[in-house]
């Protein structure tokens, strides 16, 4: 049986990109992205909640990335999470998910980041970056 990992966001930077190289060239680009939704409580409240992920974008995407967003523009991102385990200074094992963009969409008016050159879309994942993905675009008919 085949499985699945795909995550799909839309929300807000939490912070400008940090760009970096690993040591074979590959260009990495981090962000912290910012989730909200608001719904009603019974009594009728309004309530908002956010959710914080962390994403990390690479090649021609970290680049795009790193070059056209910043703290506080809208985006949509589509990839896969992954499990990273570390050890904290104390020696406690310390774990974070985190999000490998595989596609990542500007969104909102190009007054919104005054960097944005009208590039609205990027980050079809580069040769190599995973397996490779049928274009099912084709088979929906609308």
């Amino acid at each position: 049986m085949a499985g699945l990992n795909k995550i799909i966001l839309i929300g807000r930077l939490g912070n400008d990109p940090e760009m970096r190289y690993t040591p074979n060239g590959s260009a990495v680009s981090s962000f912290s992205m910012a989730v909200s939704r608001s719904y009603n409580v019974a009594d009728g409240e309004r309530r908002e909640e956010t959710e914080w992920f962390r994403v990390t974008a690479w090649n021609r995407t970290a680049e795009a990335v790193n070059q056209f967003l910043s703290k506080g523009r809208e985006v949509y991102v589509e990839g896969r999470l992954s499990t990273s385990e570390w050890q904290d200074r104390e020696g406690k094992q310390r774990f974070t998910l985190e999000v490998n963009a595989q596609t990542v969409q500007f969104l909102g008016g190009r007054d919104e980041a005054q960097s944005d050159r009208g590039m609205d879309d990027v980050g079809m994942p580069p040769a190599g970056d995973g397996p490779e993905q049928n274009d099912l675009d084709d088979d929906i008919p609308f």
